[in-house]
């Protein structure tokens, strides 16, 4: 099919969606957009059902060298996206190792029935439509605890991205939903047009770290009077008027977007929530791979392994230990692993992926 031989234009260009900073000329991207549609169209709407994936995992080599799966074990990807981790854990853990597949997105559910139907039928690969968040309830309901293994993929996916149903990418005109679950919650379009200014200020700086939220918030709140913010394209629009972008840069909707993203999903309180969990559903030897794309998330990351290891919570300035509390992680990566040339040149996403990985002890 035609619309195959351009994927990496256009995953250069919704790297850059996904706030990725790639060095694109106007001319590139413009073209990039014009098969961000072609593609879409293919994805979505050849004979109205889920297409296969778009989505190509991160650093998946180095996720299973730190996961070590073997034959007979149990693990979750909380993640599951476009099934490609699930997919390598279930070959490295065969013959009969099984593995519990969470996402809170039922078309990643769907295109991950559609790749690997064979692990379902034989009972080695169960799906869960659910949170991450709620991963220990989920496990022990299902009497799929402990486990040896845990992955979590955190953001966005390229079928996610790509959706033109979906709202993520300010690179494709679409209702301002941005929900990974469409079932519940918020769409982006109520924060933008319900919270006032100095609220929507705080969400744009504290998610997505822009330093224009304040008057990208005051641009917002003015529109808003006229007629509700409703589309991707017409927030895309209201911003550029404020944040001006340059050649080679980010787009100027890139952290707003990313703000919104995070808050209606609210992927860091997930993400809080999902550490203590997944660490008290590991068995010993169990292992934690955690792959985030910005610096809030693997700051949360980082700080939870580190907490984790040194186990004593108690005031420095105490002589002895008063608290009790014993380490339940050893980390296994001192520093972030990233992606290797490789990988970058087939994968231009993976520009901002860091993978961090722990042992219970």
């Amino acid at each position: 099919m035609r619309w195959r031989l351009k994927t990496s234009a256009v995953f250069l260009c919704l790297s850059k969606s996904a706030g990725i900073e790639s060095k694109i000329s106007p001319k590139c991207i413009v073209s990039c957009y014009e098969w961000v549609y072609t593609v879409t169209t293919a994805h979505q709407d050849k004979q109205g059902s889920i297409s296969p994936t778009l989505h190509e995992s991160v650093l998946p080599e180095e996720t299973l060298r730190l996961l070590a799966p073997q034959s007979g074990g149990r693990y979750i990807d909380g993640t599951v996206g476009g099934a490609g981790h699930t997919q390598l854990l279930l070959e490295r853990s065969a013959p009969d190792g099984r593995v519990l597949g969470i996402d809170a997105d039922e078309e990643a559910l769907a295109r991950a029935r559609l790749r690997l139907p064979h692990e379902i039928n034989s009972g080695r690969l169960l799906l869960l439509h659910s949170n991450f968040a709620q991963m220990e309830r989920d496990a022990l309901s299902m009497a799929f605890a402990p486990v040896d293994g845990i992955v979590l993929d955190l953001g966005l996916s390229s079928d996610q991205l790509a959706s033109r149903a979906r709202g993520f990418s300010f690179a494709l005109d679409a209702p301002l939903d941005m929900r990974f679950d469409t079932s519940e919650g918020q769409p982006a379009a109520d924060l933008v047009n319900e919270l006032d200014e100095a609220g929507l200020a705080n969400v744009l700086y504290r998610y997505g770290e822009e330093r224009r939220s304040r008057a990208i918030a005051r641009r917002i709140a003015l529109a808003r009077r006229q007629a509700p913010i409703t589309r991707t394209s017409q927030l895309a629009e209201l911003i550029a008027k404020v944040v001006h972008g340059h050649p080679g840069g980010i787009h100027p909707a890139t952290r707003t977007f990313q703000a919104l993203r995070i808050a209606v999903n609210r992927e860091l309180s997930n993400l809080e929530l999902a550490l203590p969990q997944a660490i008290r559903l590991l068995s010993p030897g169990g292992r934690l791979a955690v792959i985030s794309f910005h610096s809030l998330e693997d700051r949360i990351v980082k700080q939870t392994f580190v907490v984790e290891e040194r186990g004593c919570i108690c005031p420095p300035e105490l002589p002895t230990c008063v608290c009790g509390r014993a380490p339940r992680l050893r980390i296994l990566t001192r520093h972030p692993v990233v992606a290797g040339d490789e990988e970058l040149a087939r994968n231009p996403r993976s520009r901002s992926a860091k993978l961090r990985g722990a042992e219970r002890v």
